[in-house]
Parts: structure tokens; C-alpha cells; sequence
């Protein structure tokens, strides 16, 4: 029998795609990226493309390295956090295993897990099996709630007493509260992965990071396509790293815009998750799909849902407050 090829996962910032579409410009709310990135200036000159990148990436690792007080051979780099989900499962994960993800989180690590043959159970689905690795998105995406240090501390050691390896995705917790981070845990049952995207802001960079053992560690990076990290995204992600210490003012803006965001969604009687980070899970009266498709109409696109298990649902990042009371108008108006 042909084994079954899982779909695509869907994601958002389908920006250019609807310009091409459309021929209109968009007021995007669906990618989630930070509206108060540290500002530094950035000469791509200054990357060299006449060789190739030191596909060992140490002086890059050395920059991760001051900032998380990790060793180097610790740490691992990808082209963005999608490369790094997808090598770790073909590194940890066989036909036949299990990975634990409970939904609503992001596609990516179902898609990664199917795609190196695993079986995807939620935890109520476990019964008395035990998954090879389990998957949390902390904070989550879509919902943007967040784990603390202690919940997480106590997640791994149950993951450990249970043969369990433990995959976290911190792509969001600059934004969050880093002091509920992991970063800095040493297990050979841990992976934790970071990345420059939605911080920084970047998407068209694509890098990503992650810490763990050394053995695992050594396994991802020669498992990683060769120079996966092109010379820009080397050299832009050296510079942001040493203004990495700068995103606790970002965290801070947007917090203060989220809580003036959640007032005006209650003036709409509007029902939301309370986040903690740069975007907002908000639930409606209608199908998600039909929704988006009017918002497109009003030049802005938000975020369908219905991808996520959430056809009743959108969401929506966090803007400069110009672009918030944009965005809110369209919805007032999509509502009637």
C-alpha cells in the first residue's frame, strides 16, 4: 500500500500572494511580526558572497552563545525555525512512533512529525502509549497563552520519567516573558528552538536557532542541508544579536497596546483569548473563512483560523496604534 503524503501546512502572510491576486495592497495582520523592532543600521555589502558560508557556523553560534550562555556545541542553526522542526523529527522520530501535539498549535510540527512517519495523538488520545517526543508552542500560537517556567520545569521532568523527548518552540517568548524561558536548561530529553522572524521582524531572512545536547545537537547539524544559512541572513542575525537585550522595550510597547486592543474588542463584544504575546486569537458569530474574505475586501488580512481546528475564529497581530484602529474599523464593519 502507498503510504499516505500528509497536505501542506497552511500559514499566514499571504500578503504577496493576494497583491498578485488582487492587485491591491494589504494592511497584513496575519503574519504576527513585531511592530517595534530595535532599530540598527544594516549594510548587506558587507556580506561576502563570493564564498560560501562557514558551514560550521561558529562565529554566528559564538554571537548565540554570548547572549544565552550556551556552548557552542550546544547550539544549532537552520534556515528559520520550519528547517529546524523538520531535521529534528527525521533526526528523532521513526514509522511507527508517536509525537504528542495538542491542537490548537502550529501545523508545522504535526506536518515535520508525519512526514518522518510518526502517528500524531493529542493527550487525550494517548491512552496508556507513550509518545517518543512531545510538541509545545510556548507561548502558543494561535492562542498566544504562555507556559511558566515552573509548568514547563514539571512538563519535563514527566517527559523524562516517561522515556519522552520534550521539543519547545520559544519563537515568541521575546515578546512574552523570557524569564519563563527555557533556554537555559541542560537534558538530554530537551530541544529548545528560537528564532529572529517574528522578533526581529524578518521573515524574508529566514533563521532559526536551538539548544540542546551536544549529541543531538551534532546529529541536527548533519542532518541540515549544507549552508543552509545564506550570507545575509549570517550576517544580519550577528547584528541582531547584539541588540538582542533591546526586545524587552518591544515586549513591553505591546503589552501596553494589547490591553488598550482588549477594550476595544469588549466595546465590540467580541470574545478573545487573553495573550501574552504580539497577536490575538479572536472568536466570532460566523465562519472564519467568509470573514477574512470580507476583511480582504477592506484591505487588511487577518489570519483565518479554520486551519488551526478554529473555523469560528481569526487572528489578528498586535500594530502601531495607527494600524490597530485601522484594523478594528474594518472588523466593526465586517460585523454588521
Amino acid at each position: 500500500m502507498e503510504r499516505h503524503f500528509p497536505k501542506k501546512a497552511v500559514h499566514g502572510g499571504k500578503a504577496q500572494e493576494l497583491r498578485r491576486t488582487f492587485g491591491c495592497d494589504f494592511l497584513d495582520v496575519s503574519a504576527s511580526m513585531n511592530p517595534h523592532v530595535p532599530a540598527f543600521p544594516v549594510d548587506y555589502s558587507c556580506a561576502d558572497l563570493s564564498f560560501y558560508p562557514d558551514d560550521s557556523y561558529i562565529e554566528l553560534k559564538e554571537s548565540i552563545s554570548r547572549v544565552f550562555e550556551r556552548n557552542v556545541d550546544e547550539i544549532c542553526v537552520g534556515n528559520g525555525s520550519a528547517e529546524l522542526i523538520r531535521v529534528y523529527c527525521h533526526t528523532t522520530l521513526k514509522t511507527g512512533d508517536i509525537a504528542r501535539i495538542d491542537q490548537p498549535t502550529f501545523s508545522e510540527y504535526g506536518l515535520s512529525a508525519e512526514l518522518a512517519g510518526a502517528e500524531i495523538r493529542s493527550g487525550d488520545q494517548l491512552g496508556n502509549q507513550k509518545p517518543k517526543v512531545r510538541f509545545i508552542c510556548n507561548p502558543n500560537n494561535p492562542t498566544g497563552t504562555l507556559l511558566s517556567r515552573e509548568q514547563m520545569l514539571a512538563e519535563l521532568e514527566l517527559c523524562t520519567s516517561d522515556g519522552t523527548k520534550l521539543f519547545v518552540d520559544e519563537a515568541f517568548m521575546d515578546l512574552s516573558e523570557p524569564e519563563d524561558s527555557i533556554t537555559d536548561l541542560r537534558s538530554p530529553d530537551l530541544f529548545v528552538m528560537r528564532s529572529l522572524t517574528k522578533s526581529f521582524c524578518v521573515p524574508g531572512i529566514r533563521f532559526g536557532f536551538g539548544f540542546g545536547d551536544p549529541d543531538l545537537i551534532a546529529k541536527i547539524e548533519t542532518a541540515r542541508t549544507p549552508w543552509t544559512v545564506n550570507a545575509f541572513a549570517e550576517y544580519y542575525a550577528k547584528l541582531a544579536l547584539a541588540h538582542y537585550h533591546e526586545l524587552r522595550d518591544s515586549a513591553r510597547k505591546l503589552a501596553e497596546e494589547r490591553d488598550w486592543y482588549y477594550a476595544r474588542l469588549r466595546d465590540l463584544e467580541l470574545s478573545y483569548e487573553e495573550s501574552t504575546v504580539n497577536y490575538i486569537l479572536i472568536h466570532l458569530d460566523r465562519d472564519a473563512a467568509h470573514f477574512t474574505r470580507a476583511m480582504i475586501d477592506k484591505g487588511i488580512l487577518v489570519r483565518d483560523c479554520t486551519s488551526f481546528g478554529l473555523a469560528r475564529s481569526i487572528r489578528v497581530s498586535v500594530e502601531t496604534r495607527e494600524k490597530n484602529v485601522r484594523v478594528l474599523e474594518a472588523v466593526e464593519a465586517c460585523l454588521r
